[in-house]
């Protein structure tokens, strides 16, 4: 196996940046480009143009966001479970490590409890919980599982991604669906169905680039802090905002 693991490696990475180059780009298209063109069509243009365009731009958006997460999953278990270098020194496998590995792949469903309660209708305040949640989640692989700096900033990053690919297929594919469908018969598709899509692309946006700062995380060790990697995390969501504001100015000819 030690023999072959280079070779996996390099496979698995090259997969997983191809196929995240799919997702995160048509995840950039559908909100920089096509949400405020798609704005200023008119109905009839709208029943022409969706029904061909978006069934087809999905198609490569959820088995992009498939197959980076299975990818990035592959090579957490090759490069840090099976290569070692997910602990602090005199820390290893037990059940604080095993508990913060399944808040990692679970916490997506208090991320989805969130944002259909209450208090997740204002962006800034689910933003506010969540980032209070993910700094909690980073200290608890650090206290309670025992993670190095290596170890928590990738799990924080599969943390994300698992929460982005929740919402491809289980919220915003479903929701697309129904627009999709509505807008070809030339009915108004349900405004919470369109709510629901846009909000859960929105914030897959937000995190897509922290989520890029996990990924290179081997690359940032001369930044091996906490508050480091929760700095990215904020100075990512305020990239992400100046684009937004920058994707409603740029206009067609």
């Amino acid at each position: 196996m030690d023999d072959l693991s280079p070779i996996l490696e390099g496979l698995f990475r090259w997969a997983h940046i191809v196929a995240g180059i799919v997702w995160i780009g048509l995840l950039y298209f559908f909100n920089f480009v096509n949400a405020p063109f798609a704005a200023k069509m008119d109905g009839g243009t709208k029943k022409v143009v969706v029904p061909e365009l978006m069934p087809r731009a999905l198609f490569w958006f959820r088995w992009g966001a498939a197959w980076t997460w299975l990818t990035g999953v592959l090579l957490l278990l090759l490069v840090f479970y099976h290569g070692g270098v997910v602990f602090d020194p005199g820390r290893g496998w037990g059940f604080g490590a095993i508990l913060m590995i399944a808040v990692t792949f679970l916490i997506a469903l208090l991320y989805d409890a969130l944002f259909k309660s209450p208090l997740g209708k204002d962006l800034r305040v689910g933003a506010a919980i969540g980032f209070v949640i993910v700094a909690l989640v980073i200290l608890g692989f650090i206290l309670i599982g025992g993670f190095g700096y290596r170890g928590y900033v990738i799990h924080t990053g599969a943390m994300l991604g698992t929460i982005m690919a929740f919402n491809v297929w289980m919220r915003i594919w479903p929701a697309q669906q129904k627009i999709i469908r509505a807008t070809k018969d030339g009915t108004p598709p349900d405004p919470g169905v369109v709510a629901l899509a846009g909000a859960r692309s929105r914030h897959n946006t937000y995190m897509s680039v922290p989520l890029v700062w996990t990924m290179v995380n081997q690359h940032t060790v001369t930044f091996a802090n906490p508050l480091t990697l929760l700095a990215a995390i904020l100075v990512g969501w305020w990239a992400v905002y100046l684009l937004y504001k920058k994707a409603a100015t740029v206009q067609g000819f």
